[in-house]
């Protein structure tokens, strides 16, 4: 029970550290470039549209396993 004590103490405040990013978003403008970097894969067509966000994916995943690391030792 002590580790699902830590793991949702960690996730709350990780909720909350995402609502203040969502919420300043707005106010940042550099945040507004998260998911249209340069490698993210788009293919327009007449009646078709494909978006694939490889760049965003790879950074998001790169800061997660840094932050899980952290938070493991």
């Amino acid at each position: 029970m002590n580790q699902l004590g830590k793991f949702l103490i960690i996730f709350g405040i990780g909720l909350i550290g995402l609502g203040i990013i969502l919420t300043l978003t707005g106010k940042m403008p550099f945040l507004n470039k998260i998911g249209r970097l340069p490698g993210d894969i788009i293919i327009r067509r007449e009646n078709f549209t494909f978006y694939f966000p490889l760049t965003t994916c790879l950074l998001i995943s790169l800061a997660l396993y840094i932050i899980f690391n952290l938070l493991r030792r």
